[in-house]
């Protein structure tokens, strides 16, 4: 596996994380969240990577995750992958703030709507999907055993959740799917959250730990 990020700016002010996944043996590529800045995506899937887009992976359904989602696709294909709890998100600003932080109207339709276990595969990499909701009610998280790794969108950040003040987010929800989900994964693996840096399920465990008497 071969995995490049971006960072990519928002109006948000933190830019997000973008994420894109080749497979050396397929030469399948798989991009996460792109939220804009679709120029430096494009070329590093073509004249880097020199890979196909499979799959455009959309780990929630707000603005500053899927702002480059309909141009990467019209330029590149692809098949835009995303909870089906989020789904309606994609065509609801008042749901995915995309007017908020002024980003524009953004409205979507997936190819495919995912559920709790789901597998994807890139060539022989396979990717099981985690339904962590909390920051919104169909967040999902990314696991690749094989490669010992996690997307984990906006849900868990080094040192800290995602936050729980926005349409359809939960601080209860965001609390079971760490506890209950993310942490019960192996301690080495490694965290690539939406925003900020990577981190490792083992050293976020203790925080959630020593706060768990105040948040639940």
């Amino acid at each position: 596996m071969i995995l490049k990020e971006l960072k990519i700016e928002t109006f948000v002010g933190t830019p997000t994380n973008c994420y894109i996944i080749l497979d050396e043996k397929s030469n399948e590529i798989m991009c996460i969240d792109p939220a804009g800045n679709v120029d430096a995506i494009e070329y590093m899937i073509k004249n880097i990577l020199k890979g196909e887009l499979k799959y455009i992976y959309l780990t929630h359904c707000h603005g500053d995750h899927i702002g480059g989602v309909t141009e990467l696709k019209n330029r590149c294909g692809g098949k835009i992958l995303i909870h089906r709890d989020d789904s309606e998100g994609l065509n609801n600003k008042d749901i995915n703030l995309s007017t908020i932080i002024e980003m524009g109207k953004i409205e979507l339709e997936p190819d495919s709507r995912i559920d709790d276990e789901d597998l994807i595969h890139l060539g022989n990499l396979e990717f099981k999907v985690i339904h962590t909701p909390g920051h919104t009610k169909g967040s999902t998280s990314l696991y690749c055993e094989k490669e010992k790794c996690l997307f984990s969108g906006d849900t868990i950040f080094s040192g800290t959740w995602g936050r729980t003040d926005l349409p359809t987010s939960s601080r209860e929800d965001i609390m079971n799917s760490i506890s209950k989900k993310l942490l019960k994964l192996p301690d080495e693996t490694i965290v690539y959250p939406g925003h900020g840096k990577s981190t490792r399920i083992g050293d976020e465990k203790t925080i959630y730990i020593d706060l768990k008497p105040k948040l639940w």
